[in-house]
């Protein structure tokens, strides 16, 4: 993962989210203080779920399932130090989490994917919602890719998760670069979508 990571960031990823949902606590730990060493003064780094490991390792804040802790409770445990993501699937949880708090949202699943695969993908209409209902930053998540993702930043989305189109590439620095490149010029290039 560390080799992953550092080619990431290389290409110019400035988040980077520990998800290791079936990890041992000890093991995770070791894995999330080795990322903050990569990352640190280069990108965020979000620890999944895990406040006792985000506030071990100085994380910078916490990735939340829809179904994980309250923002509120998280804003609390870790004296309001951390910037608090929440995943949605809908609308409904979108405007949820931001009444109750969440600083951005990871909106999916868009496009099919391999490790959303329970979620039937949205397509871009969840994210052009999500434009006239929500004040906060939201990232697409759901089989996103250097070929795609220009279509969910026109479809109001501010930037993207990625797991496979990024960790599983030939050449993941060049791939992040890609990515980001792509980013930049949608936010420089809008279009209306239907």
């Amino acid at each position: 993962m560390a080799s992953v990571v550092s080619s990431a960031l290389a290409g110019g990823v400035n988040m980077i989210q520990l998800r290791e949902k079936d990890l041992p606590a000890c093991d995770l730990l070791a894995m999330a203080k080795e990322l903050r060493v990569l990352t640190d003064s280069r990108a965020l780094l979000l620890i999944n779920d895990r406040v006792d490991v985000a506030l071990a390792v100085n994380a910078d804040g916490i990735q939340l399932g829809e179904d994980g802790l309250p923002v509120g409770e998280v804003r609390r445990l870790s004296n309001d130090k951390f910037i608090i993501g929440r995943s949605i699937h809908d609308v409904n949880g979108a405007v949820e989490a931001q009444a109750r708090g969440a600083d951005f949202l990871i909106s999916g699943t868009i496009f099919p994917s391999k490790s959303h695969f329970n979620y039937e993908a949205s397509g871009l209409k969840l994210l052009q919602d999500l434009r006239t209902l929500v004040r906060i930053p939201y990232l697409a998540i759901g089989g996103i890719t250097s070929q795609n993702i220009a279509m969910t930043v026109n479809a109001g989305a501010s930037g993207a998760a990625m797991i496979s189109a990024i960790s599983e590439s030939i050449d993941v620095e060049s791939e992040a670069r890609a990515v980001v490149n792509a980013i930049n010029w949608a936010r420089g290039h809008p279009t209306e979508l239907g």
